[in-house]
């Protein structure tokens, strides 16, 4: 019961039914469609496949992006699989064993590497997952980490589909540290599988094609008054000296971070000439020698 969609009315549903309920009742203007089923055997890794091609929500096309958000090797490189089969770009995710780290990879078949590429130990040596439990060890959940990465890979993919920002090729979470790693990995050309190598080949080919882009540097027209009878200039309401006294020191900041105002060290609009000079007088006797003016 410690996912983030659980609620305790909810026990004994399966997890793809208590989602659905969950998101139902957050948006109910979204469409769902639910399968809780193994991706992994040979009648249901069909009909993911089938779903990914047909299963947009206009005229049966294939859909914009597959997200990955399963927990263990086997049905990654399921989805993997299908993806690289039909030219399909998704994004891949996860959450460490301890919880405390997670990352998001998108993948484009050809031109990224897929999760095959460059595989955990796990994948790359055939070896049954089941066989790796260690006696006493239950993977972490912590609600926190996962929140974190979803929240990542849900912004990743507004950037993607509303193309805005910069799309993140990998981006990590370690949460002991507060560091986010990003980088971008190139599709591996002896890749095991063999629709990712087929894939780069066919990637190679557009880009071939794919005549080169000539960049043109834009030339910056000065514009010029050759007229001006009244002799109208621009100038500055304050002197460089001005905005420098104005100005405070800049501390030392790391790269990518800058200071929208600093404090100037000294006050400024009064100097010492313009200082009132005491005087013993009282209030009232001031003010009668302002009204004798």
């Amino acid at each position: 019961m410690n996912r983030l969609f659980f609620q305790p009315h909810q026990a004994g549903l399966s997890k793809v039914e208590a989602a659905e309920h969950t998101l139902r009742t957050i948006n109910p203007d979204v469409q769902f469609e639910t399968h809780n089923y193994n991706i992994t055997t040979m009648d249901n890794f069909a009909h993911f496949m089938d779903r990914i091609s047909h299963g947009a929500l206009q005229d049966g096309n294939a859909v914009d992006l597959v997200l990955g958000c399963v927990d263990n090797f086997e049905a990654r490189m399921a989805i993997n699989t299908a993806c690289n089969e039909l030219s399909q770009i998704w994004m891949e995710s996860g959450v460490s064993e301890n919880a405390v780290s997670g990352h998001i990879q998108l993948i484009i078949p050809g031109e990224t590497a897929c999760f095959a590429c460059a595989p955990p130990l796990v994948v790359a040596a055939n070896i049954d997952e089941k066989t790796l439990k260690r006696d006493g060890v239950c993977a972490a959940s912590l609600p926190t980490t996962m929140g974190v990465v979803a929240g990542i890979l849900v912004q990743n993919v507004l950037k993607y589909l509303l193309k805005f920002g910069t799309v993140s090729h990998y981006l990590g979470y370690n949460a002991m540290q507060d560091f986010f790693p990003t980088m971008a990995m190139k599709a591996n050309p002896t890749c095991d599988d063999r629709y990712c190598r087929k894939q780069q080949d066919d990637y190679k080919k557009k880009e071939a094609e794919r005549p080169k882009k000539v960049v043109e540097q834009a030339v910056e027209e000065v514009v010029v008054h050759e007229e001006n009878d009244w002799g109208i200039e621009l100038v500055s309401e304050q002197t460089d000296e001005e905005l420098q006294a104005a100005s405070g020191p800049v501390p030392d900041l790391p790269e990518g971070i800058t200071v929208a105002y600093t404090i100037p060290d000294k006050e400024t609009g009064t100097s010492e000439e313009e200082t009132v000079e005491e005087t013993e007088q009282s209030l009232e006797e001031l003010m009668a020698r302002m009204r004798k003016l």
